[in-house]
């Protein structure tokens, strides 16, 4: 099978397209990657979006993004001289606008319309991953620590930590054996919103800012109290909760902004090393993925936490970072198209298998 996997992360930055082969045993091989951006007045209207949004206004951002999701498509296809006919099936997470898995009833809500998509390119979607797991009362993410498990699994127990708006953490014993996964806390969206307020700049290259400033040590106890921190697992967050709102209620108003930006980076690190200390302190190796891979400041800090434990990048396992979520799209695509249903319950505390998304069968 040949699927594309497409991951529009919590950061708001755009869409990443990876074109997977997949050998009988559901082996991904990497054959193409591309990553487009969206428009900069695109963020802001997603950004926007919450639970309160008029219908018709959350409609019109789900046509619009699944255009977008097209074109990454017709680009990664072009790039890599494949037909849509050669493509099986796209594997689309979506953009997610709402997730809050502690509401009555839980909700999560991820944009960019599936059979619009199905239609513009031709080619069969599979979407909809999170509301099945949210179903059979699971959290709805997060998803990747079964992809984790198959691509990373080794003779140890080792981590693997996206670092995409929020941090999620997948623990694999020995044998790449599921031990959790679940989400940690904020990492890129409240580092990337406090650099565009400041700076203007849509984040905080290298981490070059953060490492300029110094960490303010009271506002990083003020953020640490939340009660998300000691929550137990399973558990997941988003932007609804970890927000600029969220930051201001715990800012006094005379902190320097280049020393928010430092507490902002420590605070993700020690979120990170907490949920490892807490998971399995005998990890062997953590290896980082996601578009905070290349924040340098931030994985100096990560390590720095955690100093018997080497933190690793994925380019020693032949995949680069920022393609891993897109890549772990498309095999949660090649599982649900070969029918396998996935035991989620050590990570999102699902009650029981369950086969993940919704299939939009092309038509052309």
């Amino acid at each position: 099978m040949r699927i594309i996997g497409l991951m529009s992360g919590t950061s708001l930055d755009g869409v990443d397209a990876a074109l997977v082969a997949f050998d009988g045993n559901g082996q991904p091989t990497l054959q193409g990657f591309h990553s487009l951006p969206y428009p900069p007045d695109l963020r802001g209207e997603l950004a926007a979006i919450d639970a309160g949004t008029p219908l018709g206004q959350a409609l019109a951002m789900d046509a619009r993004l699944s255009a977008i999701y097209a074109q990454a498509v017709a680009t990664l296809c072009a790039q890599t001289q494949t037909t849509a006919a050669a493509i099986d099936a796209i594997g689309v997470h979506g953009q997610t606008v709402v997730h809050a898995p502690g509401a009555t009833p839980p909700v999560t809500c991820q944009l960019g319309d599936p059979s619009r998509l199905a239609e513009q390119t031709g080619i069969a979607v599979v979407a909809d991953f999170r509301q099945r797991d949210l179903a059979v009362g699971g959290e709805g993410a997060p998803l990747a620590p079964l992809f984790h498990a198959a691509l990373f699994g080794a003779d140890h127990p080792r981590g693997v930590v996206n670092l995409g708006g929020i941090a999620n953490l997948s623990v694999l014993g020995a044998g790449g054996r599921i031990v959790s996964g679940f989400d940690c806390g904020p990492a890129n969206t409240l580092l990337d919103g406090w650099i565009q307020r400041h700076h203007d700049q849509p984040f905080d290259h290298a981490g070059a800012w953060a490492a300029s400033g110094r960490v303010d040590h009271a506002l990083l106890a003020r953020l640490q109290s939340d009660a998300f921190f000691t929550r137990p697992a399973p558990k997941s967050t988003g932007t609804d909760y970890f927000n600029s709102a969220w930051l201001e209620a715990h800012l006094r108003g005379d902190e320097a902004p280049v020393d928010v930006q430092a507490t902002l980076a420590e605070l993700t690190a020690w979120a990170i090393a907490s949920a490892v200390r807490q998971a399995n302190p005998d990890m062997l190796d953590l290896i980082i993925t996601g578009g905070g891979a290349y924040n340098r400041d931030l994985i100096t800090r990560i390590a720095a936490a955690l100093p018997t434990i080497a933190v690793r990048d994925t380019a020693d396992e032949g995949l680069p970072a920022e393609a891993i979520e897109a890549v772990g799209f498309a095999w949660l695509a090649w599982a649900t198209l070969n029918g396998q249903a996935l035991d989620l319950s050590a990570i999102t505390g699902a009650s029981t298998p369950v086969i993940l998304g919704g299939i939009y069968p092309r038509s052309r």
